[in-house]
């Protein structure tokens, strides 16, 4: 297959082999927004929608608070900035890589379900560890974005990922130092932080990445966030035919791709893949 009879034009937000250029805004985005939203919505309501919707230890008491093992995940302490924003920075960074190897749906379902193992889990170990329910609460999207974060690290454990923006570990590392800090505390009770719903989250996401799980046929049909409309994503697929300069110099920038990931192309190769697509508009 030559350089023009690749499909630059496929939107179906499934993952594709090459580089995804412009698009429209991802569903991680949109989860990000809607998060600040309901943020800014606890802070107007004077703490309303944060004793609402989050997660309480003695919430099966009252089976129909069950909703609370999903709202607890779109909420934060609204007198901690930092909580909202590196959960959030958090999501963006890792979430957007495992969307597009699973597709919106599937990456919408999981990260969902996510939340409600996380808070099970987080349910389960209190209780455990008091012998009783307890008036107590807990919110945050830390155990959906553990989950996300596993998942990342799974699919790509040698990507690497910068420390302080200054010391690159491959993603297997950070998991691994992730997860032991969470358990040390979760043994030793030292923080007040919902370290066990950080490690129900890496559960699952391990659960789910060894046995295959597919979960977006448990989401209602047609149930995902708003998907505004935007300019057609750039798919380049990686060539066959050999004949031109141009086809040559994709295929080194294709196998750079694979090897070395999107965030290392230069902008002269950024700009070699957009002509690339604009010669292919022009044929079709």
């Amino acid at each position: 297959m030559g350089l023009y009879d690749r499909d630059y034009g496929r939107d179906d937000g499934r993952w594709q082999p090459g580089i995804h250029l412009g698009g429209a805004r991802t569903l991680t985005t949109n989860l990000v927004l809607l998060t600040a939203g309901i943020y800014l919505l606890q802070i107007f309501t004077n703490g309303w929608v944060t004793s609402l919707f989050s997660l309480h230890g003695n919430a099966l008491a009252q089976p129909w608070r069950i909703f609370e093992f999903l709202t607890y995940g779109f909420l934060h302490d609204p007198g901690h900035f930092p909580h909202i924003l590196f959960n959030m920075f958090g999501l963006w960074m890792f979430g957007r890589t495992v969307e597009s190897r699973y597709g919106r749906r599937e990456y919408l379902a999981f990260y969902l379900y996510a939340i409600v193992f996380a808070g099970g889990a987080w349910y389960a170990a209190e209780f455990f560890a008091n012998k009783t329910q307890m008036p107590i609460q807990m919110l945050g999207a830390s155990g959906g974005l553990s989950a996300v974060l596993i998942l990342f690290a799974l699919n790509f454990p040698r990507q690497k990922i910068y420390i302080l923006g200054l010391f690159p570990i491959p993603a297997w590392a950070f998991a691994i130092f992730f997860i032991g800090h969470d358990f040390f505390e979760a043994l030793n009770r030292t923080s007040n932080v919902a370290v066990t719903a950080h490690l129900g989250g890496a559960l699952f996401a391990y659960l789910y990445f060894r046995n295959g799980w597919k979960l977006e046929q448990w989401l209602p049909q047609g149930w995902s966030l708003p998907r505004p409309r935007s300019r057609t994503s750039l798919h380049i697929h990686k060539p066959t035919d050999h004949d031109s300069e141009t086809e040559q110099r994709v295929d080194e920038i294709l196998k750079k791709i694979q090897t070395e990931g999107q965030d290392s192309l230069t902008w002269r190769e950024r700009r070699t893949l957009e002509k690339a697509s604009k010669e292919y508009r022009k044929k079709h």
